[in-house]
């Protein structure tokens, strides 16, 4: 097992300070002793001052802050999420409420009001470096890469010495494996971080960022003097604990990596109620991918288990929802809306679109043709679902006609041309982009359309091992999983019948047993002439953004084919909703 691994996200989650009062009067004596108490570690009774001092004061906000600040240290988000609301409504323009009512709403599993929360606090108070740091690590969580490092890049430029984004951008770095700018963000800081907590997380990051280098013995240094600074808080005790584990790896110590798991698993069995919530989910998917590297698929299987029961909490998942969508898109195209008289008329051949599940080769396919000389590979553009929502229902979708068609495409293609403006393809490779190939169709009649098809039990396999950032929930039940797979297949079985654009499928076991065959094929669909750079895709300089990172700086090998039969037994749910619905046939 390779030291590089997904790291651990969200390390700013609090303001610090209560707001301070300006009135002399007996309920200032009760916040006085909430902040000492606090401070102390005796939670219970910071929550009766706190509650002490609401009775005295109830139309104080500072008092319902103080109030929620103590709820969530019990980790009772829900009682927090009431008393800051208390303090919002009777102060909204003040941050700090704002600030840890999204808290109270992540711990509880709705990140996209935490977000809301935390873009409110910014409203009224711009820079605040908490809401930035909080949001730009919300924003990673839930799927928007990009954005989130371009937020945490600007409130970083504008205070250097914030400690809080520092962290969360050096986070999102080492989720991508780019450890050389992680760790010279750190070292780029003003100075190191005064308070013990947040050197704890500074020392956290930075010795990851260091064993994904292969720097164990710099790593090591970093993990004593995150232990000098004195016990190691419960709620971090599991990252503390996976560095142990990546440090015995990296120094050749298999027998210490085992032990360290076992403290590891110990550590996040008492991990409070007030831990962040994404560290005991990537503590779980850790020791999976470790016991997973130890031919012990049993354990690493119930760690993941617990891992998508967690995500399932903020991420529900419903068939009856899903079916509809695939339904109404089924209903909305036939193959008569497709008419040449009624679809749009422009001959751009630029876009292609690549589709699939996550997981079934979309990136590796992409990566190949990126690398053609007169291809731009764009990777997951979000801009095609962003205007299926702006258009509606599919039926709304359908029944555009050809002037408005016109004008959609000629917006699209004017935004994705500025991508790349010397090349000749551009390539997008969000694989959900298979529920809006109605879109395309009526669209760009002359882009190219790649299906990119697995083994199904490979790739159910392949995505319950992940942490995928954004909302995956279908993937969080093996058996919603199984049947989500084989809406896939119906939907892409529908638009191959009735789309203008011929639907060009790869399997992933092509670029093993014929590469050159299944590249001149791809090339040819895309009417691109032959380029051997394509075969080198491997060596190219591209930042990759998904989880198939590391596959793809790879030649291309047979290892992901067939890894689903070592989990057989655990699968089970999985290949009995395939087989239901038909979808192992010819497999």
């Amino acid at each position: 097992m390779s030291p590089e691994t997904q790291s651990d996200p969200l390390m700013s989650i609090n303001t610090g300070n209560i707001i301070v009062p300006t009135e002399p009067d007996s309920y200032i004596a009760r916040l006085r002793a909430f902040t000492a108490l606090t401070a102390a570690g005796d939670k219970q009774a910071a929550l009766t001052a706190a509650s002490d001092a609401c009775h005295l004061a109830p139309n104080r906000p500072e008092t319902h802050y103080a109030y929620g600040q103590a709820w969530l240290a019990l980790g009772e988000a829900a009682k927090a999420e009431q008393a800051f609301a208390a303090a919002i409504q009777l102060a909204p323009a003040l941050a700090d409420p704002w600030i840890n009512f999204g808290l109270a709403r992540y711990q509880q599993g709705f990140i996209e009001d935490a977000k809301n929360a935390m873009r409110q606090a910014l409203r009224h108070a711009p820079g605040n470096r908490a809401a930035a740091a909080n949001l730009g690590a919300f924003m990673r969580i839930s799927g928007e890469p990009e954005a989130a490092e371009a937020l945490l890049r600007a409130s970083i430029d504008a205070e250097p010495d914030n400690a809080a984004a520092r962290l969360n951008l050096a986070a999102d770095l080492l989720q991508e494996e780019r450890a050389l700018d992680a760790l010279a963000l750190l070292d780029a800081a003003p100075a190191l971080p005064a308070d013990p907590p947040t050197q704890r997380h500074w020392y956290l990051q930075r010795s990851l960022a260091l064993l994904q280098l292969r720097r164990p013995a710099e790593a090591r240094d970093d993990l004593q003097a995150l232990t000098a600074l004195g016990p190691v808080p419960p709620e971090i005790a599991p990252l503390w604990r996976w560095r142990q584990v990546l440090l015995a790896l990296a120094e050749g110590d298999p027998q210490q990596a085992e032990q360290a798991a076992g403290a590891m698993q110990d550590a996040l069995g008492r991990m409070g109620p007030d831990a962040v919530p994404e560290h005991r989910i990537m503590a779980h998917y850790d020791l999976a991918k470790f016991w997973s590297g130890q031919n012990r698929p049993d354990i690493a299987f119930a760690h993941w288990t617990r891992g998508h029961a967690l995500l399932k909490l903020s991420q529900p998942f419903s068939r009856d929802e899903h079916l509809a969508m695939i339904d109404a898109n089924i209903a909305a195209f036939p193959k008569t809306r497709f008419a040449a008289d009624s679809i749009g008329r422009n001959n751009d051949p630029a876009p292609v679109f690549i589709v699939g599940m996550p997981r079934s080769g979309t990136t590796l396919c992409e990566q190949i043709l990126a690398a053609h000389a007169q291809v731009h590979g764009a990777g997951e553009r979000s801009a095609l679902s962003r205007l299926a929502f702006r258009l509606g229902d599919p039926s709304a979708i359908a029944a555009l006609d050809q002037d408005a068609l016109d004008a959609l495409a000629g917006d699209y293609l004017t935004e994705m041309h500025a991508l790349a403006p010397h090349k000749t393809r551009i390539v997008d490779k969000m694989p959900g982009n298979y529920l809006y190939l109605g879109i395309v169709g009526l669209l760009f009649p002359k882009a190219t359309i790649i299906h990119c098809v697995r083994d199904p039990r490979d790739i159910g396999l392949s995505i319950f091992t992940f942490r995928f950032h954004g909302s995956h929930g279908y993937a969080h039940d093996l058996a919603d999983l199984g049947w989500a797979i084989a809406q896939q297949e119906r939907i892409m079985r529908h638009w191959k019948d009735v789309l203008p654009n011929p639907v060009l499928t790869v399997k992933l076991s092509d670029w093993v047993e014929d590469f050159d065959g299944s590249l001149r094929r791809i090339l040819a669909a895309a009417d691109l002439p032959y380029d051997p750079n394509c075969a080198r895709f491997h060596e190219t300089e591209s930042r990759v953004r998904t989880v198939s990172r590391s596959q793809v700086k790879q030649p291309v090998n047979a290892r992901g084919l067939g890894r689903w039969r070592a989990y057989e037994a655990e699968l089970q749910p999985l290949i009995g909703a395939l087989e239901a619905t038909g979808s192992l046939a010819g497999w």
